[in-house]
């Protein structure tokens, strides 16, 4: 009995820091883009609509070029990612979905997946994005 309230504090935990971290990224996208690649880790892989972005300067880049941006999550849903297969690393799955609207474009439906990885320094906990998967929902007729 004990393992299980041990795993549902671990899931607890894990939705806190999701919650807390996807407040930051949104915020940061909308109202900061120039510092969201810090949310990232070096070698970190985002897939925008099946497109693959890998590492800071080509992410930067990628970010500079999206127009001003208007986010709103509707949803959202964590779990923990079991350490055997990150190789003993904490690492969080985090799923939103919501709308956005694009300087100049209309609202749209997105989805976005993330693997937060837990970068542990003796001061604190930083979760940093080491996979980022970016759909749009709808259609553009």
């Amino acid at each position: 009995m004990a393992a299980s309230v041990d795993f549902k504090t671990y899931v607890d935990q894990a939705c806190r820091a999701a919650e807390e971290f996807i407040n930051i990224y949104y915020e940061t996208m909308d109202k900061r883009r120039r510092m969201l690649t810090r949310l990232y880790m070096d070698k970190a892989t985002l897939i925008w609509n099946g497109n693959a972005i890998s590492g800071q300067t080509a992410l930067n880049e990628f970010f500079e070029m999206l127009p001003s941006s208007e986010f709103q999550v509707t949803m959202l849903d964590c779990q923990p990612v079991h350490e055997q297969a990150t190789q003993g690393q904490t690492t969080i799955l985090v799923v939103t979905c919501g709308s956005v609207k694009f300087d100049g474009n209309k609202q749209r439906f997105f989805n976005q997946n993330f693997l937060l990885t837990a970068q542990v320094t003796p001061a604190n906990t930083v979760w940093k994005i080491a996979s980022d998967c970016f759909r749009f929902q709808d259609l553009v007729l």
